[in-house]
């Protein structure tokens, strides 16, 4: 008996020898790769990306229809979740591999009570001067209300509270002088709603985002008031996130990941700041997102995009003072863990800085 035993062992021990492991194609870059930069992955590999069609989602879009993903054999599959309470969970548990994240005192309760994800790349900001995100008055009160001081005594909409919305109207107010007590705050979770808030007078201004800004004004409801980056030049609105096991278990799917993104991201720069390959990359927004008039796409202010993924993290830790300052955080948040941007910067040493 014991004569067999040790037979079945070594039996199982060769056996498992023999096992294959998934190898490791490398990060060896050659211009003879359909990529131009890393080998494709020796098997086709799926990719789900929890995105709702929002335009901050172009770098994925882009890639996905331009081939980059493809190009090293990645494909990828969109899923989209009700809400972030859903999301975030399935993000931990590795269900899903990629995701868009807004800041918010409840994202930071999610991972401070346990849901593991990283914070990875860029996925949203204000440019200067053209934010997507950002003060609108009613058009009858543009002779009225001439600077930020004179919303004082008048109604706000504002569309979420603890969030970057909220963040974003305490900077106008901390930049106007004004305390909270000076304004009559508006709670008006639907965008479409505060159009006809300010239309029918019920609110003097909003803290509106786009198109529904170009929108309003082309229809004479509203005006731009100012730019939020006079205020919070550096707001980190959205964010790319990982799960940690697409992130620290397949490095070399998420390393072409990433790469193919940023290519997708940059191809949006072009076309929206240079104004190179406008048309198709309009088309493919067109595609995608819910807003399908490409003449709307040449006049709204779009989302920024970093091209190459960096992120206003200072402005991520004042998000998180603030929330925490006003009670809306439970538990620690460990910026050390969460924020991990090695994959974002190992692509862009591959890829190059964008110029």
């Amino acid at each position: 008996m014991k004569k067999w035993l040790g037979l079945l062992s070594v039996m199982f021990l060769l056996a498992g020898c023999g096992e294959e492991k998934p190898a490791s194609v490398g990060n060896e870059v050659s211009k003879n790769n359909p990529s131009g930069d890393l080998a494709p992955l020796e098997e086709k590999t799926k990719v789900i990306i929890a995105e709702d069609g929002s335009a901050s989602g172009a770098g994925f879009y882009i890639a996905n229809e331009k081939g980059y993903f493809e190009d090293y054999n990645i494909e990828v599959e969109f899923a989209t979740f009700a809400n972030s309470d859903d999301m975030l969970p399935a993000l931990a548990s590795g269900e899903v591999d990629i995701a868009g994240g807004v800041s918010s005192a409840s994202f930071f309760n999610a991972i401070a009570q346990g849901i593991d994800v990283k914070i990875i790349a860029d996925k949203g900001h204000n440019e200067k001067g053209k934010s997507y995100f950002t003060f609108v008055i009613g058009a009858d009160k543009k002779d009225k209300i001439k600077d930020y001081s004179d919303l004082k005594g008048k109604k706000v909409a504002v569309s979420t509270e603890h969030a970057v919305d909220d963040y974003i109207f305490r900077k106008m107010l901390e930049h106007a002088g004004l305390k909270e007590s000076d304004v009559k705050f508006v709670l008006m979770p639907d965008f479409g709603n505060m159009l006809a808030a300010i239309e029918n007078g019920s609110v003097d201004a909003a803290l509106q985002i786009e198109p529904l800004i170009t929108q309003g004004v082309s229809e004479g409801i509203h005006v731009r008031f100012g730019d939020a980056t006079d205020f919070a030049p550096k707001a980190q609105i959205a964010m790319v996130l990982g799960s940690p096991q697409f992130i620290n278990e397949q490095k070399d799917v998420s390393l072409r990941f990433m790469a193919a993104y940023l290519k997708g991201v940059r191809d949006y720069n072009d076309a929206f700041k240079k104004g190179e390959g406008k048309e198709e990359i309009i088309d493919i927004m067109t595609k995608y997102t819910s807003l399908k008039d490409a003449a709307v796409w040449e006049e709204v202010y779009v989302t920024g995009l970093d091209p190459d993924g960096e992120m206003f993290v200072d402005d991520i830790r004042q998000q998180y003072d603030m929330y925490k300052k006003n009670g809306a955080i439970r538990g620690e948040f460990d910026f050390d863990k969460a924020i991990d941007t090695t994959v974002t910067e190992k692509a862009v040493e591959i890829i190059g800085v964008y110029k």
